[in-house]
C-alpha cells in the first residue's frame, strides 16, 4: 500500500513506531504490517492498495525486486518525504489514476493503470535513492528476502539461525554475512526482530492471556517468554499491552 499525504500534518503509527507527516509524505506498507491512523480533521491523502504479485508481474522481476524494497520496513524506512518537483509529478499521476477509475472499464483500462502505477512506484523509489535515504546493500537481496520469508512462516517453531541456514543450504556464517551486508544486523537479531513484532501483534490484536500467547508463540515456559520479550523491548508483555490500549 502507498499512503500519500496531500494535505495537513500529523502522526501515523507503523508497527508501534510513530512517524510525523506533512504534505508530500509517502508511507509504503506491506501486507501484515500493523498501522494506525490518528484522527486529524485537516488531513487528507490518497491510498493505493495492490498485491506484491502485481508489482513483480507487471513491472518485471528485477525492477520489481528493487521496488519491493520500498514496501519492506526491515530494509527501508516506510516514510519518504518527496521533493516539491517529485510531489507535483506524483500528484499528476494520482489525478490520472483517479480519472481512469471514473471511466467505464475497457480493454485499455487495466494496462493504463498498470503503467501509471509502474511510473509512480519508480519515481518514489528513485526519489529515495536520490535523497540517499536507502541504506540497503542489494547484493544479497534475493537471499535476504528468502530468509525473511522463512522466518515469517516459521517463527513459532523455529528461532535458530542454524536451522534456517540448513534450509537455505548455506553455512550459518554465510547467512550472517548476508544479513549483515544487507541491513547491518546479525541473523539472530533479524529473527528476534520478526518474532518480537509477531508477539506484539498477538498482544495488541487478540484477547489471549500472556500465558496463552507464550505457548502460541512456541515457548515451552511462560517465564522464558517473559524474559525474551523484555530483553527485546525493555517492557514486560503486560506493560506493552497496556501502553497500546
Amino acid at each position: 500500500m502507498l499512503f500519500i499525504i496531500t494535505k495537513g500534518k500529523g502522526t501515523h503509527t507503523i508497527d508501534y513506531k510513530d512517524y510525523s507527516y506533512k504534505e508530500g509524505t509517502v508511507f509504503s506498507l506491506r501486507k501484515g504490517v500493523t498501522h494506525k491512523f490518528t484522527k486529524s480533521s485537516n488531513t487528507s491523502g490518497e491510498l493505493l492498495i495492490f498485491t506484491e504479485d502485481f508489482i513483480i508481474k507487471h513491472i518485471g522481476k528485477l525492477d520489481g525486486l528493487k521496488s519491493m524494497q520500498l514496501f519492506n520496513e526491515l530494509l527501508e524506512s516506510p516514510k519518504i518525504q518527496l521533493s516539491k518537483v517529485t510531489y507535483l509529478e506524483v500528484k499528476t499521476i494520482l489525478k490520472q489514476l483517479n480519472t481512469e477509475n471514473q471511466f467505464e472499464k475497457d480493454i485499455y483500462s487495466s494496462s493504463i493503470k498498470r503503467s501509471l502505477l509502474h511510473v509512480l512506484v519508480s519515481k518514489i523509489f528513485r526519489e529515495k535513492i536520490n535523497q540517499k535515504n536507502s541504506n540497503t546493500n542489494s547484493k544479497y537481496l534475493n537471499q535476504f528476502l528468502t530468509f525473511q520469508n522463512l522466518i515469517e512462516q516459521q517463527w513459532i517453531e523455529n528461532k535458530k539461525a542454524l536451522n534456517y541456514a540448513k534450509q537455505m543450504s548455506i553455512t550459518p556464517k554465510t547467512l550472517n554475512n548476508i544479513v549483515k551486508t544487507t541491513i547491518k544486523k546479525s541473523a539472530k537479531s533479524l529473527i528476534d526482530d520478526i518474532v518480537t513484532t509477531q508477539i506484539k501483534h498477538l498482544l495488541i490484536n487478540t484477547e489471549l492471556s500472556v500465558t496463552e500467547i507464550a505457548y502460541q508463540s512456541g515457548f515451552d515456559d511462560p517465564t522464558n517468554f517473559f524474559k525474551y520479550f523484555k530483553k527485546n523491548t525493555s517492557l514486560s508483555p503486560n506493560q506493552f499491552r497496556k501502553s497500546h490500549k
